[in-house]
């Protein structure tokens, strides 16, 4: 692929995108109203290696209009859903050209070890693919007749319109293109904006949609802080919103789109819970503990933080968890063997220290890292000023522990104890949370039915993975609606019932 005209260096090498000064509205990469900045720093080594433009209000209403005009007069909502689905094949495969920009790029924002951010790219491929997969269904015909008279009833399937499609820092591709594929397959327009740390890694996303065809105005893309996400939500040329993100922010999304009854799905946070079964197996548990438990530094959303382990085997569970962690590597999150990377922001960090904190005050037990963790070993001085935090599992935790009941969003794991079952499900369901979950125990048919009983969107048996097909949503505090599947595609569309005699 040729390299964009905007450029540098950074620690990684040369890279299309670095300091920029465009958005994408229309088709073309503009330059906005906005004169303002934001910077991309390196969460590693505390450097910034990147700068985006802040768009304004203009800019909002310049994308918002660009993308009304594209659903109301535009060819893409026109098409048979089948030759939409031509064009986000030939998208997938553009995104996927793009594997190694994306990779790097979005490890420099957030600091994501490329052990990660490598699979980004095939992953957001797979997604789109997937939807695309659904126009055959999309497009067939939807005849009910009436239960109780003659007459049937045509249900037409009618895109909800124009999106705003909001991610965050954490999967910031990933978690845009499950909301994105399905608006595009449905018809809608989008205006994307990110989160304000991770914005060069979307520009390669935006390159290989128009790459791969589709059309101007269909999908637009705006850089800036938070306030111009408000704006967005709010704006009167929006009909619905897609929004991935902290519960305290998707209150208040819900609460703009209640005020203006504007359709919302919102995938908040969690505080998800792994039960050991006295049954489990150390094995099961030990392959699978930081993929489902402390995927990605600890910062994924899903994440079962909480082991709950019977009393009977405590200390072994306890130890098995403490070795697995300390053995894993932190370091230089471009090292393809590094499993840990630093925090992605410096305030989220000093979050984790506060948590930290508070955990050992409430009498909870460092096993590993902790507090008085240092960086880690043997890193390069340049890494010097990244935001570390030391893995740390945290044992004697019990219930009522703020580490034990709010989300950390860090390398953080605790460890609580239960004499029976029953209990074991209570904890885990004693949260205002409601997103994932995993049950381990040898026994599937038993762990499955402790699975049924956790109160949550997705619950995992000696495993936790997101599969594109099936829905995922939260429950409760952890959000509104769901992603993936067929239900992910209903939410970008609108119905309509036209009743017939015949």
């Amino acid at each position: 692929m040729s390299a964009p005209a905007e450029g540098g260096l950074t620690r990684a090498g040369e890279l299309p995108y670095t300091h920029v000064d465009t958005v994408f509205i229309d088709g073309a990469w503009v330059r906005p109203v906005g004169t303002g900045r934001g910077e991309v720093v390196d969460p590693a080594t505390g450097q910034v290696w990147g700068s985006v433009p802040a768009a304004e209000q203009e800019d909002v209403d310049a994308a918002v209009a660009a993308a009304r005009a594209a659903f109301d007069s535009g060819p893409w909502r026109r098409m048979l859903p089948t030759e939409r689905a031509a064009v986000l094949r030939r998208f997938a495969d553009e995104v996927a050209a793009r594997a190694e920009f994306i990779s790097l790029t979005n490890t420099l924002e957030n600091g994501s070890p490329v052990a990660e951010t490598s699979g980004a790219a095939a992953n957001a491929a797979g997604i789109i693919r997937y939807f695309a997969s659904l126009a055959p269904r999309l497009e067939a015909e939807d005849v009910r007749p009436f239960p109780y008279r003659s007459g049937s009833t045509l249900v037409r399937r009618d895109p909800v319109g124009v999106c705003a499609l909001i991610a965050p820092w954490n999967f910031p591709i990933n978690l845009m293109v499950i909301k994105l594929a399905p608006a595009l397959l449905a018809g809608c327009s989008v205006v994307m904006k990110p989160a304000s740390p991770t914005p060069l890694s979307f520009r390669y996303l935006v390159d290989a949609a128009a790459a791969a065809g589709v059309p101007a105005g269909v999908i637009n893309f705006l850089t800036g802080p938070g306030s111009m996400g408000d704006a967005l939500v709010r704006h009167p040329g929006v009909d619905k919103v897609g929004f991935t993100g902290s519960t305290p922010v998707g209150r208040r999304i819900a609460a703009a789109c209640g005020e203006l009854l504007r359709p919302v799905t919102l995938e908040l946070g969690g505080k998800s819970s792994a039960v050991v079964l006295p049954d489990a197996s150390a094995q099961t548990l030990e392959e699978n503990l930081i993929r489902s438990c402390l995927r990605n530094t600890g910062q994924t959303c899903y994440i079962s933080t909480r082991i709950l382990a019977p009393a009977e085997r405590y200390e072994e569970i306890v130890e098995l968890v403490t070795r697995v962690i300390g053995e894993a590597k932190q370091g230089d999150p471009l090292d393809p063997a590094t499993v840990f990377g630093p925090s992605a922001t410096a305030s989220q960090a000093a979050t984790v220290r506060g948590y930290l904190e508070s955990g050992a005050a409430e009498g909870a037990r460092a096993t590993t890292g902790g507090l008085t963790a240092g960086t880690p070993e043997a890193l390069p001085a340049e890494l010097a000023g990244g935001n570390w935090i030391a893995p740390t599992v945290l044992a004697d935790v019990t219930p009522d522990m703020a580490v034990a009941r709010e989300e950390i969003f860090g390398p953080v794991l605790t460890v609580l104890k239960y004499d029976t079952v029953d209990e074991a499900v209570r904890i885990a369901n004693d949260t205002p949370f409601g997103l994932g979950g995993i049950v381990f125990g040898e026994d599937e048919e038993a762990a499955t039915a402790v699975a049924s009983r956790i109160d949550t969107g997705s619950v995992g048996v000696n495993f936790f993975a997101s599969n594109h097909s099936a829905p995922f949503g939260g429950r409760h505090d952890s959000g509104l609606g769901t992603e993936y599947g067929w239900e992910g595609l209903g939410a970008y569309l609108s119905y309509q019932s036209v009743h017939r005699l015949s």
